[in-house]
């Protein structure tokens, strides 16, 4: 055994040892929660990345005078769908009065400064077909989504109080708040208190698993009350490292990541404690010995995670970039709690948690091989699949060949309206709106330009197809130079093919043109820019991620055709978890597409992730084999295993699938394709396709090593014949290989 593993396993359990370390760790924890309490507020939600055009369009908007000022639009509708008649607009006419004068006070109370010119609400502005109309209602801005959506909300509490008790009662007419700032403002308004929420359904749902798996009411609380702690702590460390490093990331997926990981890893060392209690009487040993056997594992399957999200600093994306960096720094916050954290607080309590079934040494000094041959589901499957290998590697292949064809008929990208799991005011209103006015009237594209140029640029989009109007709005001086923004009205949906398209067309026109520097942007240039952005990241970061998966995988098994098949196979059932998230999503969300930033984020979780459970198998699966040949030695690591791998997926799937409490479909989409692939891992591939595999080619698997390569197959088939593990045995025979 590794002499430093040994000294480290003995000073986290020891009677003294266990209470120092405990001690250390809640010193450390509360420094930290006081050193760095109050980081990450107001951070900024970036769609598109830093240098698109649509970002730098965005920087150029803010040179502009009020730039802090946008308007959102007030679209009212005839409950029976009639037309607006002459009283209605006239009372839309006094209620735009009355919005400009709450606007004018607001801001003057809100502001510190001179606030300029009193604001004008316009409008009514009446469709052609005479049923709808719209009030521009500018606002101040604030820095964030959360800022805006105050006022945001004020705005239809005064609406709401003047359709009810004021010139509007009983009129007939909704009233709808929509527009770029009252999308954002809603956004920020579904997540307020989503996070604390999604702590909560976490929490549940780990607690209920670790009672089912450890059949134990004491036992539960002792991991729960570390992950949690780590969990509080990564909250409070990603966000001070998120300001430091100006990072752009969701929280509610660091607590999911930190709470399955952690989960995960005291799954394994708990489950492998309970083992060697049924070898030693004395816990402190026990304890001892199974820290010792997994730290290595555990840290393995840690580093591969941390690293596959590390690549991530490598995406355009800020959002996507962010969340890389901060997670991992969670992840490497999880492991620290499981592996020095958790061991003193088991040694302090001793063995007495496991009750009412605490484990005990049989009298029989060969009972730790008795209890490991007896008859197990996990043994019975994992016999049956290596003694008839193809036919079950056959059934593995068309159950994946199946859950792939979800793919098919799959695109990537959602419309501003789809990316609400529940529906939002700003949302209905972007319907109502496209009903009854050019789409694009809701979200126009921006086009800023040298003013010299600005008219040529101006008649040059007007003639464009898709587009109905073009206006230069403003100009300012910037850059040495002047610059004008003018704004342009599309025919079709923002967010539509056609809306994306039109995007496309402006862009290849107004770059045509000499000494304009034109740049486009706006909500439709956002999405855009953000689609390539995410391509780009998948195509960038998903060879990394592979790189990465199969090193480690290489470095931990000394084994090149193990660590491919792993990774293939790995990959291979990534894909196939995809397209049934695809398919489960137009079943339960209706979407026939995937948020754009859903297949980047998908393939790390299930690829990183998933390689945990092969670094788990494939360990004690050598260890095994030593003693036995590849096919028995399988055989036993699918026994021992088996139990704490599928638990470890249960609870990983249920803990994404709580990201459906999230508003956002992009958070509802990850939470299913993650979870039904991490089930799919487990039940599947681990437990079928990978041992059929081990059962096709045998010890040819481990080249180069000699000592279970060239192992005597008569001895693999007596193993076959009686099925006993040899566990300690194994473990001598790798630590000396």
């Amino acid at each position: 055994m590794n002499t430093t593993l040994t000294k480290t396993a003995n000073t986290l359990v020891s009677k003294r040892g266990s209470w120092f370390v405990l001690g250390g760790v809640v010193v450390l924890v509360a420094l930290l929660f006081g050193l760095l309490s109050g980081a990450g507020e107001d951070r900024a939600n970036e769609s598109a990345p830093a240098d698109s055009e649509s970002t730098q369009v965005d920087q150029l908007l803010k040179k502009f005078p009020d730039a802090d000022k946008q308007s959102v639009m007030v679209v009212a509708t005839r409950d029976d769908d009639a037309a607006l008649s002459s009283k209605d607009q006239s009372e839309l006419g006094k209620l735009g009065g009355s919005l400009g004068d709450y606007v004018n006070s607001e801001q003057k109370d809100a502001s510190t400064s001179s606030t300029g010119a009193d604001e004008k609400v316009s409008g009514p502005i009446v469709s052609e077909d005479g049923k709808a109309a719209l009030l521009m209602v500018p606002i101040q801005v604030g820095l964030n989504n959360s800022d805006t959506a105050d006022t945001v909300d004020g705005l239809r509490t005064f609406i709401a109080d003047n359709s009810q008790a004021g010139q509007l009662a009983d009129s007939g007419m909704s009233l709808l708040v929509t527009g770029g700032p009252a999308i954002g403002a809603d956004i920020a308004s579904a997540f307020s208190g989503a996070d604390f929420t999604l702590l909560i359904v976490t929490i549940v749902i780990v607690a209920l698993l670790l009672i089912i798996t450890y059949r134990s009411p004491i036992l539960w609380l002792l991991p729960l009350i570390v992950i949690g702690t780590a969990d509080g702590l990564a909250s409070t460390v990603t966000a001070a490292v998120g300001d430091a490093l100006d990072l752009q990331f969701d929280a509610g997926i660091i607590s999911v990541l930190v709470f399955g990981a952690g989960a995960n890893y005291a799954l394994l060392f708990i489950s492998r404690y309970r083992e060697e209690l049924g070898r030693e009487s004395d816990h402190r040993i026990a304890l001892g010995s199974a820290w010792t056997h997994t730290a290595s594992t555990i840290l393995a399957s840690n580093l591969t995670v941390v690293l596959s999200l590390l690549s991530l600093v490598f995406a355009v994306i800020p959002g996507t970039r962010g969340l890389g960096i901060s997670a991992a720094v969670g992840l490497i916050i999880a492991a620290g709690a499981v592996l020095f954290a958790l061991p003193p607080v088991l040694a302090i309590c001793g063995k007495g948690v496991f009750w009412p079934f605490v484990p005990k040494v049989e009298d029989d000094a060969s009972a730790g091989t008795k209890s490991a041959a007896k008859p197990s589901i996990w043994r019975n499957i994992a016999t049956r699949v290596v003694r008839k290998p193809g036919i079950h590697l056959g059934a593995g292949i068309i159950i994946l060949g199946v859950m792939a064809t979800g793919l098919i008929g799959t695109s990537v990208g959602l419309d501003q309206s789809e990316k609400f799991r529940v529906q939002s005011e700003s949302a209905q209103g972007l319907d109502v709106l496209s009903e009854h006015f050019p789409p694009g009237e809701s979200q126009p594209i921006w086009v800023v330009t040298d003013t010299a140029q600005a008219k040529q640029v101006e008649d040059s989009v007007a003639d464009l197809d898709g587009v109905v109007r073009a206006n230069a709005i403003d100009d300012t001086a910037a850059n040495g130079g002047s610059i004008t923004k003018i704004m342009v009205t599309g025919e079709f949906a923002p967010d539509s093919p056609k809306g994306l398209d039109l995007v496309k067309d402006i862009r290849a026109d107004v770059h045509g043109i000499d000494g304009a520097d034109a740049k486009v942007g706006g909500a439709a240039a956002t999405e855009l820019d953000a689609r390539d952005g995410n391509a780009q990241d998948f195509f960038t970061v998903a060879p990394l991620i592979l790189a990465i998966s199969f090193i480690i995988l290489l470095g931990i098994l000394r084994a090149p055709i193990v660590a491919a098949t792993l990774l293939i196979v790995n990959v291979v059932s990534s894909a196939a978890a995809i397209g049934l998230g695809a398919f489960l999503s137009r079943v339960i969300f209706g979407q026939a597409a995937l948020d754009a930033q859903v297949p980047i984020l998908a393939f790390l979780f299930l690829v990183a992730l998933g390689i945990d459970y092969s670094i788990f198998l494939s360990h004690r699966a050598k260890k095994e084999s030593l003693v036995h040949g590849a096919r028995q030695g399988m055989i036993e690591a699918v026994s021992h295993t088996g139990g704490v791998i599928t638990s470890a997926g249960i609870v990983l799937a249920g803990v994404f699938a709580a990201l459906g409490m999230l508003p956002l479909m992009v958070l509802g989409q990850l939470g299913i394709i993650v979870g039904v692939g991490v089930l799919v891992d487990t039940i599947v591939v681990r437990t079928v396709i990978v041992p059929a595999i081990f059962g096709l080619v045998g010890n040819r698997m481990w080249w180069p090593n000699k000592a279970i390569t060239h192992s005597e197959q008569t001895k693999a088939d007596a193993d076959e014949a009686t099925p006993v593990s040899s566990t300690a045995a194994a473990e001598d025979a790798l630590s000396k290989h």
